[in-house]
């Protein structure tokens, strides 16, 4: 049987408090795991490109003063 996303917090929201707290944990945990991959492949792609010749070294100043730049523009 497949729930609908309102079933699901229907019925997680009749679980006792204890058990919210365990899913809560239990999702939280899924998203760092997930995110840590999301890093860790955008790394190797980075570093990757900049093996192959796509990215230019910068310093640490030139890619703050960059980025700087990009959000003022983007106010």
């Amino acid at each position: 049987m497949t729930m609908t996303f309102e079933q699901v917090v229907e019925t997680i929201r009749q679980f006792p408090a204890e058990q919210q707290e365990m899913l809560i944990d239990l999702i939280r945990g899924w998203r760092i795991e997930t995110r840590r991959r999301e890093i860790a492949r955008d790394a190797q792609e980075s570093l990757a490109a900049f093996r192959n010749g796509q990215l230019k070294p910068q310093s640490a100043q030139a890619v703050i003063t960059e980025l700087v730049q990009s959000s003022e523009g983007q106010e």
